[in-house]
């Protein structure tokens, strides 16, 4: 009996974001049936983009450029379309940028930051996993010492991706896991160490000094490290994320993004956002539950999903 294909990234992608899509080309629809591009319609697109979370700024800049060629001009709803996913996607395109580790450091840190909620254990597990199928030797620290379910969570996916976990008791000290995770990741010649940390954001102070020591205390087996450190984020708080954003550039030296849960949400358009405002680099987005729905962000892929292209 012949298995059905799996979707392919592209059709996963559409798919995980079909509500964030459809709230926009639906306002898009409203706004641009063959009539006149003039200073009311102009007002409607921008309105329509600030609601599908492009942020005020982002969507004045974007209305701005488009208007200027086509002013008083007949337009389409597909040639809006168009138009805005080719102006996306230059916003995007800088900020497009798979994150590499350096194999020549053993192992190469990575630290996962964000709020609890966003998916930090579960990004953990699928970047795990492809670093796994390529290969690499991965080990995993349950830092995250807080909360029994992210030490156990954690776990799961190092027996998914069969790689070694260091972890503690619930309520250890973050800083002493981070630390004995290195020595055993080296020891094991690990290509990657992965560090689970605390979201605890109400109570940002402990966090940031819990995240500092954890810094403070790796860096005595590497000066360099943390050698990347990812900051995710939860697409459904929309625009939250930019709070978030620079509550953790205020505490650490978040290097890139990874935006989660795509495709329960219709707040997608704040990637665009984010992108034009923060200038992080986007290492990856999730479209899904299962390992492969994590995937390497491309500019053009998602500027054209997101406008229903």
């Amino acid at each position: 009996m012949n298995e059905t294909p799996k979707p392919t990234w592209l059709s996963r992608l559409r798919s995980g974001l079909h509500r964030s899509s459809s709230k926009l080309t639906s306002g898009i629809a409203d706004v641009f049936t063959k009539r006149k591009l003039d200073a009311a319609a102009l007002q409607e697109l921008e309105e329509t983009l600030i609601s599908a979370d492009l942020g005020p700024s982002t969507a004045a800049r974007l209305v701005a450029e488009f208007g200027t060629n086509r002013f008083g001009k007949d337009i389409g709803e597909d040639e809006v379309k168009a138009a805005l996913a080719q102006q996306i996607a230059a916003i995007l395109q800088p900020v497009a940028k798979p994150l590499e580790p350096d194999l020549s450091r053993k192992p190469f840190v990575i630290l996962v930051v964000g709020v609890n909620g966003t998916g930090k254990t579960t990004t953990i597990g699928k970047f795990a996993q492809s670093y796994v199928d390529h290969g690499l030797k991965v080990t995993l620290a349950a830092a995250d010492t807080f909360r029994a379910a992210a030490i156990s969570q954690l776990r799961i996916w190092g027996e998914r991706a069969g790689v070694p976990v260091v972890a503690g008791e619930q309520g250890g000290d973050a800083a002493a896991l981070a630390y004995r995770a290195f020595e055993e990741a080296r020891a094991d010649q690990s290509d990657i160490l992965m560090i689970d940390t605390a979201g605890r954001l109400h109570n940002k102070n402990d966090l940031m000094q819990e995240l500092a020591k954890i810094v403070r205390v790796i860096k005595k087996h590497d000066p360099e490290a943390p050698h990347a450190t990812i900051l995710t984020l939860d697409a459904t708080t929309g625009q939250n994320a930019h709070a978030q954003v620079e509550a953790f550039l205020s505490m650490t030296n978040v290097t890139g993004l990874v935006v989660t849960k795509l495709d329960g949400s219709a707040k997608g358009g704040v990637i665009v956002a984010l992108a034009d405002r923060f200038k992080l680099p986007i290492y990856a987005i999730g479209v899904g539950e299962q390992a492969e729905d994590l995937q390497p962000f491309l500019a053009e892929d998602f500027a054209r999903a997101l406008v229903g292209g």
